[in-house]
């Protein structure tokens, strides 16, 4: 489990990023969860990273504290929940694939916005971080009001926020 990021991760967080220099690639970074509008991001992200030269990193978090810790309880908690992530990472990576791209797949335990800002912190070739807003009607969805309710202006990587609604020919036309 990992704390919340220390002043060294938001340091970093600012560093400059590397992905146009020389032995470098951009990528796209995308949280995958169960929502609706998680494809639209990855379909997005697929998209422009295929028309520039980039890849996708597809990242699943297991939040904390989801687990017991009774008589190894936790634990098979644990690992039943990061077994789960991979299998839906596996299916957005089959995805990527058909759109023709390269995608990462990465599995992390913590706070969902804390692992964000720790892993653009961590890959100096991450270069642009794309979420989907919900098209429900009690807002854009917890991922994008936490980051936006961040001091965005701080951020140290573009966000691309795509409309849930968009279809994949919208979306092809705008990549």
């Amino acid at each position: 489990m990992r704390a919340a990021p220390s002043s060294r991760i938001l340091a970093s967080m600012n560093a400059p990023r590397r992905c146009y220099e020389a032995g470098h690639r951009p990528k796209f970074l995308v949280v995958v969860d169960d929502s609706e509008e998680a494809d639209r991001a990855l379909y997005f992200a697929a998209r422009r990273a295929s028309r520039v030269g980039a890849t996708v990193t597809l990242l699943a978090t297991i939040a904390p504290g989801e687990f017991q810790h009774w008589f190894g309880v936790g634990e098979v908690m644990r690992e039943e929940a990061e077994a789960e992530a991979r299998a839906r990472l596996a299916r957005f990576v089959a995805r990527a694939r058909d759109i023709a791209v390269e995608a990462e797949p990465v599995v992390r335990q913590g706070v969902e916005a804390e692992e964000i800002a720790a892993l653009i912190a961590e890959d100096e070739d991450i270069a642009l971080l794309v979420l989907a807003a919900s098209s429900g009607s009690d807002g854009p969805g917890p991922l994008v009001a936490a980051i936006a309710g961040r001091a965005i202006a701080d951020f140290p990587i573009p966000i691309a926020i795509v409309p849930a609604h968009l279809t994949d020919a919208e979306i092809d036309a705008l990549t």
